[in-house]
């Protein structure tokens, strides 16, 4: 089964369509690409989907241990490389909020599935992935 549907709709954008909730998703080229910059950009997604993934693991891990993470924020910055023009590191920004009231032990489990999530897994291994936990 297809997982998106995605339109070029000019002007170096794209439009994308998951399959399975109507949700859409609009992209344009980078500004030092040719692009407006006025949304994400494709490789932003793939910063952005790292990050989103990362919480999204450690949401799991924390709902199976009855552990509240939420208001938990994630702020991410894309490195990009050139010649080839490609992403080269993606810095990743943990904060937690205040009264959490997680020990030493669970929060070394968050971080460990954190590192465990399929998209961290499936980025190419010369992609630094520069994580921090701000407890």
């Amino acid at each position: 089964m297809q997982t998106a549907s995605i339109v070029y709709t000019g002007q170096l954008r794209t439009t994308a369509t998951h399959l399975q909730s109507g949700t859409v998703i609009e992209t344009d080229a980078p500004v030092d690409n040719r692009g407006r910059g006025e949304k994400f950009s494709p490789t932003d997604l793939v910063a952005t989907a790292l990050g989103s993934c990362m919480l999204s693991i450690m949401g799991i891990k924390a709902m199976d241990n009855n552990w509240a993470i939420e208001g938990t924020k994630v702020s991410v910055q894309k490195i990009m490389g050139t010649e080839p023009r490609r992403i080269t590191g993606v810095t990743i920004v943990f904060d937690f909020p205040e009264g959490h009231g997680l020990g030493e032990k669970e929060r070394t489990i968050l971080e460990r599935a954190a590192h465990t999530c399929p998209v961290a897994m499936s980025v190419h291994p010369d992609i630094v992935q520069d994580v921090t936990f701000n407890w």
